[in-house]
């Protein structure tokens, strides 16, 4: 894989990929990623062998590198990871995509373009479904984001839970170095809301999701669930102290 540009100041966007036994669905997401022209980091999250196996022949392309986690980390733990190995790397951006086939990675021209234009900013993904997405995960993400709405004090987060989105390396950085962030399903929503309350722009883009295209799933209904409850209930409290901030910043029309 090539660094990222060594000008200071250039933007370099790394895609990053966490991976978890998606070897039915991941060639294909990266084939998507390089016809978009970009570099590709996958994280292999302690996958089993066949996914492993599928994941080394994969690093053999062009602008194509594998990062392994020898023990599952969840899907926050491979992003932080990646985010990690793109700043060592030199990258001033990563873009973050699911491995399952879901995204459209035909809208990563859109998302590069839109954080070349707001640099500074989060460009977060909301979902338009087909008819493949499953009802019970459909209005189960209203409650999330009712929630969310909750603890930021505000309507701007349209959606909390899509994994496609830009992040500015610096700000995530910094917030991964002082904060815990949730590690695993709860990772999305959580570090949107904290960069969120720490003043961090976000800006959206509509994008076409499927329901996943291998078939596999590693939404646990249970000890998920409860994860993101937890983190509810720990942005809430951190919300009270930080109320007169927030309800500040909405009287003033920030974002």
């Amino acid at each position: 894989m090539r660094d990222a540009p060594q000008a200071e100041g250039a933007f370099a966007a790394l895609v990053v990929i966490p991976v978890y036994d998606h070897e039915q669905a991941i060639a294909a997401v990266v084939d998507g990623v390089r016809a978009a022209g970009l570099p590709c980091l996958l994280v292999d999250d302690g996958s089993h062998p066949a996914c492993a196996q599928v994941l080394r022949a994969l690093a053999q392309q062009a602008d194509v590198d594998l990062l392994r986690l020898e023990q599952n980390q969840g899907k926050g733990g491979a992003m932080l990871a990646g985010f990690a190995e793109a700043a060592r790397r030199g990258y001033s951006h990563v873009v973050q995509i699911d491995a399952d086939g879901q995204h459209d990675t035909g809208d990563l021209p859109r998302f590069v373009a839109l954080s070349q234009a707001q640099p500074q900013a989060v460009i977060c993904g909301v979902p338009v479904y087909d008819e493949s997405v499953p009802k019970a995960r459909l209005y189960g993400r209203y409650l999330t984001h009712v929630w969310v709405w909750i603890n930021t004090l505000s309507l701007h987060l349209r959606d909390s839970m899509c994994g496609f989105r830009v992040y500015p390396l610096p700000p995530v950085l910094r917030l991964a170095a002082e904060e815990t962030i949730g590690r695993r399903m709860d990772f999305d929503s959580e570090i949107l809301v904290r960069l969120f309350w720490r003043q961090l722009p976000v800006f959206h883009l509509p994008t076409r999701v499927t329901y996943p295209s291998d078939g596999v799933s590693h939404f646990d209904v249970w000890r998920d669930n409860l994860r993101i409850s937890r983190m509810h209930a720990r942005l809430f409290f951190g919300m009270v102290w930080r109320s007169p901030r927030l309800l500040w910043r909405r009287l003033q029309g920030a974002r």
